[in-house]
């Protein structure tokens, strides 16, 4: 059995990343010299409603792309799984893998925002002064909403949570099925993502205008304040990315047996393509390198790196909840050990949705459900998206170090039982 490969068939989307972020700096340096002049208030009204329009167009794709992305990311996990012993195990791993992470990141932001709290003139700023806490949800509450009584209705009305399992759920009711029918439907789902996908990508190619616009009247409003809120948000996101990092490190060096020295040098080149890249695909050749330096073996590597690559991105679960527990703070938003209980469940699905996309594409159709799924507003996620591409250089270098841990960890076990690994062909 071949292993699926991380292009499939979606296409290839390029997100102007630095244009967007240079639109968000140079929003602000015009937001903020044009403060408090009368006669820039057309200006400015025209700047909001542009990064409002945005808005809509962005939250108008979150609901479809993400139904045909998780039908189809977990029946191409479900095939993996059935796809022999080394499949069965490295997935096993993977899901392991990814349920820490966002349970970790559930733990670790909410204490590191009480430990370094977001700057009170940053909250103003980001979050347009905030909004009143509500109450926070029971577990019966939330049980509720997970199970509505009208689906449609839950899709209508923006509730994420339920939406996800339901197609969580229905993927997994497809592998109950004939195979013809079964594999119809799966193209269905995965046609119905790969024309969303376009069209976010249609969306994101007007960032660089919408980030603009928001910017200008952002900064017009509160001045440069927003700039140290998002300075502090790159920071605590990319912690939780790190400590996924270390994690994976351990997992090499425990579980793979594998010495400290032997790891990093043999990470060294994996770790120049991911930066530069910021992609996991274009570091898979740099990994098979890796793998083949570590002494993995070339059957037990050339199976599992290009299916961690293709279902495995070990950062999505704490980066994204990084992020939306982020804007829950910023807005005031009340979080129980039951909302984010729902964030880890939705981060994990998603997760395993998420085909390798640029990271600014990614961050739109992983961190939205979680923040809906939680009760997080979104709006403030415009403005986060545009810097996405610093977080995204942690969020690469944490899946490259877990893709290569886990396949010496898989090698490893196969050593121990003194079997020797299925064939990939």
């Amino acid at each position: 059995m071949q292993p699926p490969t991380a292009s499939s068939n979606f296409p290839e989307i390029k997100v102007p990343a630095l244009l967007t972020f240079l639109a968000l700096l140079f929003g602000f340096l015009v937001g903020t010299a044009f403060q408090g002049v009368a006669g820039f208030a057309p200006v400015l009204a025209a700047a909001e409603e542009i990064g409002s329009l945005w808005l809509k167009l962005l939250q108008l794709t979150i609901l479809p792309l993400v139904i045909g992305l998780v039908v189809t990311g977990i029946s191409q996990t479900l095939t993996a799984a059935r796809g022999g012993w080394l499949a069965q195990r490295a997935v096993l791993m993977f899901v392991v893998v990814l349920l820490f992470a966002g349970v970790m990141a559930a733990i670790l932001v909410p204490a590191l925002l009480e430990l370094l709290p977001i700057p009170s003139a940053a909250v103003a700023a980001l979050s347009g002064g905030g909004v009143d806490p509500g109450k926070v949800p029971a577990l019966a509450e939330i049980l509720d909403a997970m199970v509505p009584s009208n689906i449609l209705f839950a899709a209508a009305n923006n509730a994420m949570l339920p939406v996800v399992l339901f197609a969580a759920v229905f993927a997994l009711a497809l592998t109950r099925i004939a195979d013809a029918p079964r594999k119809t439907m799966v193209q269905f789902f995965e046609g119905l993502a790969v024309a969303m996908m376009v069209i976010v990508g249609w969306v994101l190619m007007l960032a660089p205008i919408g980030v603009f616009g928001l910017a200008v009247s952002l900064a017009a409003q509160t001045g440069a304040d927003a700039i140290g809120g998002l300075a502090h948000y790159i920071l605590i996101v990319s912690a939780a990315g790190l400590v996924v990092l270390l994690a994976s490190v351990a997992i090499a060096l425990t579980l793979g047996g594998r010495s400290p020295g032997a790891f990093a040098r043999a990470m060294v080149p994996v770790f120049a393509v991911a930066i530069s890249t910021q992609s996991s695909l274009a570091s898979l050749p740099a990994m098979l390198a890796a793998s083949r330096k570590l002494g993995v073996r070339g059957s037990t590597a050339d199976f599992v790196l290009p299916l961690s690559v293709a279902i495995f991105r070990a950062t999505s679960p704490a980066m994204n909840m990084a992020v939306a527990i982020y804007v829950a703070y910023l807005t005031g938003t009340p979080l129980s050990a039951w909302t984010l209980a729902a964030g880890v469940l939705v981060a994990f699905l998603v997760s395993l949705s998420s085909v390798s996309l640029p990271g600014t594409l990614s961050f739109v159709v992983s961190v939205g459900p979680i923040a809906m799924a939680m009760g997080v507003p979104i709006e403030p996620l415009v403005l986060l998206v545009a810097v996405e591409m610093l977080p995204d250089i942690m969020r690469t270098l944490g899946n490259v170090t877990a893709d290569v841990a886990v396949t010496a960890a898989v090698d490893r076990k196969d050593d121990r039982t003194g079997t020797q690994p299925p064939s990939a062909g």
